[in-house]
């Protein structure tokens, strides 16, 4: 088994943006010019190639990332299209993990939008090297210098210009290559076709003062290059490329082209650039993982074929015709089709039957794969997402993947009783391809509660079991946990005395309520000298008095934090039976919960909120109206981290709220705090 290219002709890289940037408009010209696609598909005739799923096509937009393998001068690409919207940054975020770098996109009239943000700090998390790609240059509106004095203010980026444009709107024509210093001009309306000329007379100036940036930002990376730039020494083209290709690895720099992938102009430039100055899984170099037995002992991974064999599953899909596919990328060793691979993070044995090269939803079977691939595993029974597979005879533990929680939920049921069954399977295997949808079963109500990051990715969820799934569904909203607790203490007395069949039962205690702990939930102490109750007794009162306190005086819900003691009690040997003391501590502890002022609590979660520093005001006195208490508020890079203690009641809607106030740029997270006292509002 030969590998195909050396591992430093390999780039892994994924198209990030903004939703509407151009993302999947981009990978499909991309596609076309190495040569995957014979005809352009477009996003908005639903004919994209990497937006296979039916709700792509119809919304225009991309849900799940699709994976590509394409090959540009003697390299080998693979692509990863990721989605846009808030919903899905999981999409983005595991795509990151997996990937050595990437290319962020702009759109030249809009700039640097509020989900370029959020996956740009997920990038700078990873510490992902990045390429930028100003698109829709010939938009009106179009402004390139803007976009990069974004990048800067926004993002904390270090922008610097490879390429400057020759017009804009309606006159953009071509670029400059800075390095090169040649005019690049786009020779029909579509650009699939481009010439290489002298810079025009009236763009020379401008093209000489963006080189003069561009050298002295890259200069400024390196001591013997800022040396001979200061004594006025010329800094030769691939001197130049080889300094700006060894600051974007370090993510001191991101090299910044122009074009518009809708007409074809400046894509090939790009993949250019991706090939010139984004890494191979060579470069990333070494990879930490930690030993089986005791996490704190880091095992190295090389990326090197003959290293032992470690690999991440990333994503899981499932896919009409093979079934359950995991996508993996193998970070060391190789892996031949029909091999035993072991999941180290559920300790389960696995084999390759197959071994698939996706583009998108095609699939090229392999004999086999090496260090630096990205290729899919079908029929793996036990592997999630974030698990680790490697050799079984040389186990390492990769770092997984994090996803944040999820933020909204919705009750589901199916229509018949005849899909109940078929609901929670499908919901199972949603469940699996998303790690950031869940669902449950509410003990109280009975119903079915999905949770997702977002309205519309629940949206989506519920259209997938409709549509792939064959289960039509009914959605509405999950009642709120309400609890009960007391205020204050109380005592009270329960007898039960009663003869049946000849057999007389009694029973007589004192329980005396009293708040308790937060969270502490319900307990029961005995404060009897050990002679006035016998333990068999002892333990029926307890029993009692626990079942009596499940369910509240005001509205019934289940009472919390409260402690019950067992402060008296008479006793008659002869009559004693442990059904007697159950039912009279259950009459005394309700009657001393209805005395012990009892109140209704509701659940309270612990918000935190991101957001650019304009709209902290907003933010704040949103969650105000929403009963919030304020907790305080950091500095997270360039942005504002609130956080605030919020009633679960209030926070339903807020995600759509949250958005509209900060013009989709502010995310949030929650997590259970406790309960505290319901306060009734208006």
């Amino acid at each position: 088994m030969t590998r195909p290219v050396s591992i430093g002709l390999v780039r892994n890289i994924g198209i990030m943006a903004h939703i509407d940037a151009g993302k999947t408009t981009t990978t499909e010209r991309i596609l076309y010019y190495t040569g995957v696609l014979h005809r352009m598909g477009e996003v908005h005739e639903g004919t994209a190639f990497t937006d296979y799923m039916e709700q792509e096509k119809e919304r225009g937009i991309t849900i799940t990332s699709a994976a590509v393998s394409c090959s540009w001068n003697g390299h080998t690409i693979n692509i990863i299209d990721t989605p846009g919207h808030v919903d899905f940054t999981a999409e983005v975020q595991r795509s990151l993990r997996v990937l050595d770098g990437s290319i962020a996109l702009f759109c030249a009239v809009a700039g640097v939008e509020p989900q370029s943000e959020t996956v740009w700090h997920q990038a700078n998390q990873y510490r992902v090297p990045r390429i930028a790609f100003v698109n829709k240059m010939d938009r009106v509106g179009a402004n390139f210098p803007r976009v990069l004095e974004m990048m800067r203010a926004r993002l904390g980026a270090n922008p610097v210009a490879v390429q400057v444009p020759l017009g804009s709107e309606d006159t953009f024509r071509g670029v400059v290559d800075l390095i090169d210093r040649v005019a690049i001009i786009f020779d029909d309306e579509n650009g699939e076709k481009f010439s290489l000329g002298p810079i025009p007379e009236e763009a020379r100036q401008m093209a000489d003062d963006a080189r003069s940036l561009l050298v002295e930002a890259v200069a400024e990376q390196r001591d013997d290059l800022l040396e001979r730039y200061l004594s006025g020494e010329e800094i030769q083209s691939d001197e130049l490329r080889q300094a700006i290709r060894q600051a974007t690895l370090n993510l001191t720099i991101t090299p910044v082209f122009c074009g518009s992938s809708f007409k074809n102009k400046g894509v090939q430039q790009l993949l250019d650039g991706v090939v010139a100055y984004l890494p191979s899984p060579a470069d990333v170099g070494t990879t930490n993982g930690h030993d089986v037995s005791d996490h704190d002992v880091i095992v190295q991974r090389k990326p090197l074929d003959t290293e032992p064999f470690s690999a991440l599953a990333f994503k899981i899909i499932t896919d009409p015709f093979v079934g359950r596919l995991t996508f993996i990328r193998i970070y060391s060793g190789s892996i031949k089709t029909g091999e035993q691979i072991f999941n180290v993070s559920n300790d389960k044995k696995e084999r390759a039957g197959k071994i698939l090269r996706m583009s998108a939803n095609k699939r090229e079977e392999l004999e086999g794969a090496f260090a630096g691939d990205i290729v899919a595993i079908p029929s793996m029974r036990f592997t999630r997402t974030g698990d680790t597979l490697c050799d079984p005879k040389h186990p390492v533990l990769l770092e997984s993947i994090q996803f944040s929680d999820p933020v909204i939920n919705q009750a589901v049921e199916a229509r018949t009783l005849a899909d109940q069954d078929k609901l929670t399977e499908s919901l199972h295997r949603l469940s699996e391809e998303d790690p950031t949808f869940r669902f449950h079963t509410d003990a109280e109500s009975g119903q079915i509660i999905i949770s997702g990051v977002g309205e519309l990715h629940l949206e989506i969820i519920v259209d997938r079991l409709k549509r792939e799934f064959n289960v039509p569904v009914k959605v509405g909203k999950p009642q709120v946990a309400y609890r009960e607790t007391i205020t204050s203490a109380a005592r009270a007395e329960g007898k039960f005395i009663r003869s049946s069949v000849g057999k007389n039962q009694f029973g007589q205690v004192t329980i005396e309520v009293r708040p308790n702990d937060p969270g502490k939930g319900l307990e029961f102490t005995n404060e009897l000298a050990p002679e006035t109750l016998p333990e068999l007794y002892v333990k029926s009162a307890e029993k009692g008095a626990i079942e009596a306190l499940k369910v509240g005086p005001i509205s019934g819900y289940p009472m919390i934090d409260i402690m019950a003691v067992l402060v008296d009690a008479a006793y008659n040997e002869d009559d004693a039976t442990e059904t007697a003391y159950a039912v009279a501590s259950s009459i005394a502890a309700k009657d001393a919960a209805r005395m012990a002022n009892p109140v209704i609590m509701e659940p309270v979660f612990l918000v935190e909120v991101v957001t650019p520093e304009e709209y902290v005001g907003e933010v704040i006195a949103d969650l105000s109206s929403r009963s919030g208490m304020v907790q305080g508020i950091s500095q997270r890079d360039i942005l504002q981290v609130v956080t605030a203690l919020v009633p679960l009641s209030q926070l339903f809607g807020y995600v759509t709220q949250l958005r509209s106030l900060s013009q989709g740029r502010a995310s949030y997270t929650m997590q259970f705090h406790g309960y505290e006292q319901a306060v009734r509002r208006s």
